[in-house]
């Protein structure tokens, strides 16, 4: 990934039933940048929220679905995705973006 900056790795946060539950074991989802590692997904999360330290970061390449598009045999496919699941320590701060969903 050249010349990426850190604002640029977190793409949104996801908002599902389950990504709900793990914010109370201080683990928050985001889809990220296909291309970022790790250690970038780590960076750009301690500099974007204040006061958080990140302990562990998973993630997962999800392929593209695929899709019909007009007509009966045309199929295409929707843009490949990556999340990333960030564990916080337990003296971090929480991510404020998440309070109050």
């Amino acid at each position: 990934m050249a010349n990426v900056q850190y604002y640029d790795v977190i793409l949104k946060p996801v908002v599902t039933e389950k990504s709900m539950e793990l914010m109370g074991e201080k683990k928050y989802t985001f889809l990220v940048h296909p291309e970022a590692t790790k250690s970038q997904i780590k960076e750009a999360v301690e500099k974007m929220f204040t006061g958080t330290k990140v302990e562990k970061v998973n993630t997962m390449n999800n392929d593209g679905k695929k899709k019909r598009v007009r007509g009966t045999y045309n199929f295409g496919k929707t843009a490949k995705t990556k999340k990333a699941i960030v564990k916080l320590t337990e003296d971090s701060a929480d991510i404020e973006i998440f309070q109050g969903l």
